[in-house]
């Protein structure tokens, strides 16, 4: 686990080191490759084969191809034992190594090949060619800005603002992206100029005699929801979902570094913990989890810690309890910068406290339960979307009127707001219902907060809803709503969301976040189960709650869903209070010139009233606000 940086450029860029913004992702070494045009320079985190062997930027024995790569391959053995009997010859024991022969052997046809987390970019010194490639399923960031002959790649966007001549101009799509979904999906980013690579590609630049071009993105995966489900019983289910977890979990205890788990009491990280023990032959690892206290019951949500503790007793882990105290908030600018984009999520801060005390007991890698919930349906919206077809026989005009009585209510209860969000779908049709699930606020509600001139200059073309319609589009032979709406996790909520905070946090303290759940295997095995084992009636999770019966207690299994969450509505109105007198202050949003004051300040009023519940939209636009002074002002 590593972080990566480099340029293409024709003019020269003196002394530009753009990977200095990103040492927490790599503290144990760093290096830097440079020729006329190129240069690669990587930032190094120590997980397999510790020794000064496995350091980057790595050369083929010819000293042809050069590669910075940034995770692990957990099937890299298998990979190695093939090259191995063609006659290659290895110094090192790194996954690093496997990865570049295995590219000199087999070029782009490897990427389909590997299981793990990655990003990359090679450099092929004959050819003139440098590739970039990100892993299946986003797990690890890849970033890039093209403009004025000027190539740049990084693991993160803040070292992007090392390059003096970096164009800062801001995607204004992005933005009201971050303020209805919480965050961006997509390929695009606060900056206009800078995009993700998509997870599941690569790209090419080729250098010529005074120029280089960029071939667009191309695909070397995608997740087979084929609309084509595999016939077995129930119980044949369980076994073969089992088998395949434990794969997973085997998979990615690779390491030479000392392991941990996040483990926050729900089904997904207990399972993991669980499993990982019957693996491993014994318990006495640790294993990490948030008390978030008595203030939960506000967000509708529980405190995890009684059954983190539970499990722990019934495995033998040794638990370690990290407290989720209202100071952590001094931490939200830290916070910001590490995600590179203005998230608005307080599960990021657990996971970099949750880290940061992993680190101190000199645990370098952790193992989690992301992913759980969206390869198996585990959110409201999937349980949602058992009433669409009750939904569809309903009149639209008789709709409209029964959901605008609803949205009329004035309550701060989680219920009413659930109601709300849930009416707020019901008023659309068919796939832009399916949509609308995944918005937070209204788009018409995060218009009116710019200011007219900016509100003119957004062209819409990169709103979310129409990135969700075009991804509903790659599977034309997935006809199930639920699997439909698991794509749209995977594409977009997981990849933009949870792994971007789960990546960036957990790096920030020096540790390596791994995700059993995105095992490629097992992803591959999930499109084919039925989805009326994924969700049966209202029991979200059906199978894998099946296998768990097996691993953990039928109260951690069977209880309903807390989230790793904060209880940010309690938040806004008392400690963030005197950062939002000052960031949204009249003032402030003048300066600014993006958003309305006079908007601001009525959704600031609505939320002290209880008229309203803006609790997440005003977490948001700090988180804007955060990132513009110190992305864009800086």
């Amino acid at each position: 686990m590593c972080g990566i940086a480099g340029y293409i450029s024709y003019a020269p860029l003196k002394d530009l080191r753009l990977s200095e913004r990103m040492h927490h992702r790599g503290p144990d070494a760093d290096g830097i490759f440079k020729d006329d045009f190129v240069q690669l320079e990587h930032k190094r985190l120590s997980i397999i084969d510790l020794s000064e062997r496995a350091n980057q930027p790595m050369f083929s024995e010819d000293g042809n191809y050069v590669i910075v790569f940034n995770g692990e391959i957990y099937n890299h053995l298998e990979i190695r034992k093939e090259l191995i009997a063609k006659g290659y010859n290895f110094r090192s024991t790194s996954d690093t190594e496997s990865l570049l022969y295995g590219y000199v052997e087999y070029g782009e046809k490897i990427l389909s090949r590997l299981n793990g987390i990655f990003a990359f970019a090679l450099y092929n010194r004959k050819k003139k060619e440098v590739i970039l490639a990100r892993d299946q399923y986003g797990i690890k960031p890849l970033y890039f800005y093209h403009k004025d002959n000027v190539f740049l790649f990084s693991s993160e966007i803040k070292s992007f603002l090392s390059y003096k001549q970096f164009d800062r101009a801001v995607n204004y799509d992005a933005i009201v992206n971050y303020l209805q979904y919480l965050y961006c999906p997509g390929p695009i980013t606060p900056f206009k100029f800078v995009r993700r690579l998509d997870p599941g590609h690569s790209m090419k630049i080729r250098l010529g005699a005074d120029k280089f071009t960029v071939d667009p993105p191309a695909r070397y995966y995608q997740i087979p929801f084929t609309g084509s489900y595999r016939e077995m019983s129930e119980s044949a289910w369980v076994d073969e979902l089992e088998q395949s977890l434990l794969m997973a979990v085997e998979r990615q205890l690779l390491s030479d570094a000392p392991l941990g788990f996040f483990l926050s009491g729900g089904l997904d990280s207990s399972l993991i913990v669980a499993m990982a023990a019957k693996v491993m032959k014994h318990s006495d690892f640790n294993c990490f989890t948030i008390s978030t206290g008595s203030d939960m019951a506000e967000e509708g949500l529980s405190d995890d810690l009684h059954y983190a503790q539970q499990v722990a007793k019934a495995i033998g882990c040794k638990l370690n309890i990290i407290e989720a105290k209202p100071e952590i908030l001094k931490d939200f600018d830290k916070v910001i910068w590490h995600l590179d984009e203005p998230q608005a999520d307080p599960a990021a801060i657990h996971v970099y406290n949750i880290s940061k005390g992993a680190r101190e007991k000199d645990i370098k890698v952790m193992l989690g339960g992301t992913a759980g919930d969206d390869l198996f349906s585990g959110y409201r919206r999937h349980m949602a979307l058992r009433y669409d077809p009750l939904f569809d026989l309903i009149p639209s005009v008789i709709r409209k009127k029964a959901t605008s009585a609803v949205l009329a209510i004035r309550s701060e209860s989680p219920w009413v707001r659930r109601a709300k969000r849930l009416s707020t779908a019901m008023r659309l049709e068919g796939r832009q219902r399916l949509v609308e699930h995944f918005s937070w606020h209204p788009l018409n509600k995060v218009m009116h907060l710019f200011n007219p001139e900016v509100a003119e200059s957004i062209d819409h073309s990169g709103i979310s809803a129409n990135y969700y319609l075009k991804l509903l589009r790659e599977i034309p032979d997935e006809h199930n709503k639920l699997n439909q709406m698991l794509y749209l996790e995977l594409k977009t909520f997981l990849i933009n969301h949870n792994l971007n905070y789960t990546d960036k946090m957990s790096m920030a303290a020096g540790v390596e976040a791994r995700v059993p759940y995105l095992d490629v295997d097992l992803v591959n095995l999930s499109t084919t189960i039925p989805p009326s084992l994924k969700m049966k009636g209202n029991n979200t999770k059906y199978l894998l709650k099946r296998v768990a019966e097996r691993y953990l207690p039928h109260e951690v299994i069977y209880r309903s869903k807390a989230g790793f969450a904060a209880p940010i509505r309690k938040w806004i109105k008392t400690d963030m209070r005197p950062m939002i007198n000052e960031r949204l202050s009249v003032e402030a949003l003048h300066k600014r010139k993006i958003f309305s004051s006079t908007a601001i300040d009525q959704i600031i009023a609505e939320n002290d009233s209880g008229r309203s519940d803006n609790a997440y939209l005003l977490l948001a636009l700090l988180s804007v606000e955060s990132w513009m002074n110190q992305f864009v002002d800086a």
